[in-house]
């Protein structure tokens, strides 16, 4: 996630006035809604899982994924 491209969902007229720390979790969501929209349901499950994998490595933990849908 680059600074400028967050820069431009910070300024979102529907998040503007929201206090910053909330400002910035919509903005993050808004920019992950872009990436994705276009993705396929498999597609899609590969981002999540990287990001997973990635925050894995970055945290030192361990996630367990509990899902109801069939893979």
């Amino acid at each position: 996630m680059t600074a400028k491209k967050l820069e431009k969902y910070m300024n979102d007229p529907d998040i503007i006035d929201e206090p910053m720390p909330l400002r910035e979790v919509h903005a993050i969501r808004l920019m992950i809604q872009e990436e994705i929209k276009d993705m396929t349901p498999e597609e899609r499950k590969r981002y999540y899982r990287k990001g997973l994998e990635d925050a894995e490595k970055r945290c030192g933990f361990k996630f367990t994924v509990v899902s109801s849908a069939k893979e």
